[in-house]
């Protein structure tokens, strides 16, 4: 069984046209099964915004057959945890209906349920987490919340008693932020979501999305998450990792450098990500010899400037 499973959050981004995805696409290609051939698993982030359809997850299923190992968590719908008014089973069934055929397959890693950073530890949030948590309670849960209220031994015990996995997160760091951590709350997984560190945007009201997570990780940072998810590993069995960093394509970039840190697999890496991320050659070039270019997976797929080999990387063949 894998231990580590290292993917990002969601996949469908303008901005990572010819970064993340070729700029000339195959027949046949889609960035669910291109991102599939790289990582390990993703976090679905449109169920935020409205529940998933069946029809919809099972094209996603079909995408990513070939991949046997490849995992999905889903963010649960907003109604639950940032406006958490007059929440009704109904609308709770209608979020299941749509992940039925992920957890039937076997791909369901968790449902992510993550809290705004105004959420605070309180009584009345408390007993709402126990109501939304009975609510869901036949599916793996992973819970986030960003305010350092909850850092409390007794919080964590809780979790433990309800098999909820705690969400450890990097985020910037400002008063009453939750911070950096490794602890394990349900033996059968541990979940982390790396957010970036834009202090300047994190709470700016007017930065949209990108600005907040507009950040690219460095090796030293993380390095020191290699050490904390290594530590959570201890204590459970996997360890879901999730790059939120989206801006042009950087979670890409730092779920691959993690992947390699974690398990030393090999992989390919988009010859358009080499380009802007210069930092990600170094890894490139000490994956090995022998391997497939990405690129030739879509049938007839060319590359700007009609190579379609440019994403191999490897010694003698250095973009």
């Amino acid at each position: 069984m894998k231990k580590y499973f290292v993917g990002t959050a969601g996949w469908s981004y303008q901005d990572w046209e010819g970064i993340v995805y070729p700029a000339v696409k195959g027949r046949g290609f889609h960035p669910l099964s291109y991102l599939a051939s790289l990582i390990d698993l993703v976090e679905i982030n449109s169920t935020f915004y409205r529940p998933a359809s069946v029809s919809l997850v099972y094209s996603w299923l079909r995408r990513v057959q070939t991949y046997p190992d490849f995992l999905f968590t889903v963010k649960l719908l907003q109604v639950f945890t940032h406006q958490r008014e007059n929440i009704s089973t109904k609308e709770a069934d209608d979020f299941k209906r749509g992940l039925a055929p992920l957890a039937a397959s076997q791909r369901l890693a968790a449902i992510l349920i993550q809290f705004p950073w105004s959420f605070i530890n309180s009584p009345e949030n408390r007993e709402y987490l126990e109501k939304l948590f009975r609510l869901f309670s036949e599916f793996p849960l992973a819970l986030e919340v960003r305010h350092s209220s909850w850092d409390r031994p007794e919080f964590y015990n809780f979790l433990k008693e309800k098999r909820v996995a705690f969400c450890n997160i990097d985020q910037p760091i400002f008063h009453h932020s939750i911070k950096p951590s490794a602890i394990v709350t349900d033996p059968d997984f541990s979940y982390v979501r790396l957010h970036g560190r834009n202090y300047k945007d994190w709470f700016r009201e007017d930065a949209g999305r990108d600005d907040r997570y507009n950040y690219l990780y460095s090796k030293d940072e993380l390095e020191d998450w290699v050490g904390r998810i290594k530590k959570l590993a201890e204590g459970s069995n996997r360890v879901f990792i999730i790059t939120n960093n989206h801006y042009r394509g950087q979670a890409l970039a730092n779920a691959l450098q993690l992947k390699n840190m974690l398990t030393g697999e090999k992989f390919n890496i988009p010859a358009a990500m080499l380009e802007k991320y210069p930092v990600l050659r170094e890894l490139a070039e000490n994956l090995g010899k022998g391997q497939k270019s990405i690129f030739d997976d879509w049938p007839e797929n060319q590359t700007e400037g009609g190579d379609r080999h440019q994403g191999k990387i490897g010694p003698g063949n250095k973009n």
